[in-house]
């Protein structure tokens, strides 16, 4: 059983190649206010998204990025944000003082932004569009606030290049459903499941130029076991605990 929807998921892999042609404006558009269609926790809408076509701001986000080429090359760039800065305004106009310092209205903003930048991906796709989400740019949060001017309370989640591909992207395997999906309880006996996989991975030659440094110890086989273990090992971003506090989630 199968949907013209379920398909193009199956057909999703990154492009980190553009060509230089222009996205309209029209399309955008499009792209967002049919992702304003999904789910949001108590119809809140704690997410915004700034689109960007500048190519001095993509290249500052490059930059914070790691240097990833697309950022530039895409002809456009979308930063996704969570916001409970517009609340905050509702807040002052109806005569209230806002409480958004608890974890769960920063994980309510992230959760919203999250699923609602899928629901946007899906529909460029469907449009023809390829994209690529940016986490790097957490490598520095208040540059990101500071390139795009964000107020307090907007805090940038993840970016997304946009844009028509190259060639066909790679379409890497995922892991075996069985290793996801538990019935009733979580189960834990998926070793099987994630050694296959991990084959799996090493034959694709992704990991090529691409691992992780600083071990004393080298594996026969470099894939995605490896590649997984040593990125969560690892502290990741220690900095961005005071970014999210510095944007006005406390976090308490």
């Amino acid at each position: 059983m199968t949907t013209p929807t379920i398909e193009l998921i199956y057909q999703h892999g990154s492009v980190r190649n553009y060509k230089p042609d222009l996205v309209p404006d029209e399309w955008i558009e499009q792209i967002v206010a049919a992702a304003q269609r999904t789910s949001t926790s108590s119809n809140l809408q704690t997410y915004s998204v700034v689109v960007s076509t500048d190519p001095e701001k993509k290249a500052k986000v490059q930059e914070i990025s790691g240097g990833q080429s697309h950022i530039s090359q895409a002809p456009v760039f979308l930063l996704w944000c969570a916001d409970f800065s517009r609340l905050k305004r509702i807040c002052d106009h109806q005569g209230y003082d806002i409480e958004a310092g608890y974890i769960e209205n920063f994980m309510v903003g992230t959760v919203d932004a999250a699923i609602t930048m899928q629901s946007a991906a899906l529909a460029a796709e469907s449009l023809g569009l390829g994209f690529c989400f940016i986490g790097a740019l957490r490598n520095d949060p208040d540059g990101i606030r500071d390139i795009f001017q964000l107020p307090e309370l907007v805090f940038p989640v993840c970016g997304m290049t946009l844009g028509w591909a190259v060639e066909q992207p790679i379409i890497r395997p995922r892991l075996p459903l069985k290793a996801v999906l538990h019935r009733e309880l979580y189960q834990e006996d998926d070793l099987d499941q994630l050694l296959e996989y991990d084959q799996a991975m090493i034959e694709t030659g992704i990991y090529s130029g691409r691992q992780v440094a600083g071990e004393d110890r080298e594996p026969a086989d470099y894939g995605w076991m490896e590649h997984s273990a040593r990125r969560v090992s690892k502290p990741s971003r220690p900095q961005l605990k005071q970014s999210i506090i510095k944007s006005g989630y406390q976090i308490k």
